[in-house]
């Protein structure tokens, strides 16, 4: 699967794929990643990528041609890319997005900075809004990189073991049960005894309570989707 990330600060981004898991999918060939500068493509002779608001405001938005141009870029290489921009007015990004999309072959992140995009491009161009939370970052490189992780993790072969897909929270609404490992004591706390005993029936039945209640405990709001 191809990553573009459409950024005026590719090195943020880069470096998060140079380590563990995802780099080892990148050199594996089952994910790449790509860099589009929009600075590449402007008109502008000092390569200014921004200008002040229309109508007045405080800040500078991103002019539509460099993005336009970039953008562009990708698809006459790409007819069939999946553009996705990262904006504050987006649908909130849940594990059933990261599933669906780990099946498109190839996903453009186009990343605002400033006061944002100029909206005639996300009117035009974007395939899908995204953000991940109901807060604001300095741009959209962070929640590209989120969500790419989060895609990742999906795409055949990625993960040493599928199985943990199987098992990790939000697969079915609720978040995952409590995990443990050796010392079985630890600082006068014990792992719990039914998960000594070797009864994988009993472990899964008792993993599924416990992942219930976790789920009321800490996000009740997901605890009504599960029940």
């Amino acid at each position: 699967m191809r990553f573009s990330f459409v950024t005026l600060f590719p090195s943020i981004i880069e470096g998060y794929f140079g380590d563990s898991i995802l780099k080892r999918a990148i050199d594996n060939g089952k994910i790449s990643i790509e860099f589009i500068n929009p600075r590449d493509f402007s008109t502008n002779r000092h390569n200014k990528v921004d200008a002040p608001m229309v109508g007045g405001g405080a800040g500078m938005v991103i002019s539509p041609q460099p993005i336009s141009d970039a953008i562009e870029s990708i698809k006459k290489i790409s007819p069939n890319v999946h553009t996705i921009f990262l904006t504050p007015v987006g649908k909130k990004f849940e594990q059933s997005d990261a599933k669906r999309l780990a099946n498109r072959e190839h996903i453009v992140f186009v990343s605002g900075r400033y006061e944002g995009i100029d909206e005639r491009v996300i009117e035009s161009m974007a395939d899908e809004l995204f953000s991940i939370g109901d807060f604001i970052l300095t741009g959209g490189e962070l929640a590209s990189m989120v969500i790419c992780d989060a895609i990742s993790r999906n795409v055949d072969g990625v993960l040493g073991n599928s199985d943990s897909l199987v098992i990790e929270s939000f697969e079915d609404s609720s978040l995952e049960a409590p995990s443990f490992t050796k010392p079985i004591t630890y600082r006068e706390k014990d792992v719990i005894s039914e998960f000594l005993k070797g009864n994988h029936s009993k472990i899964t039945a008792l993993k599924s309570r416990l992942a219930l209640c976790k789920t009321k405990y800490f996000r009740p709001d997901l605890y009504q989707k599960v029940k």
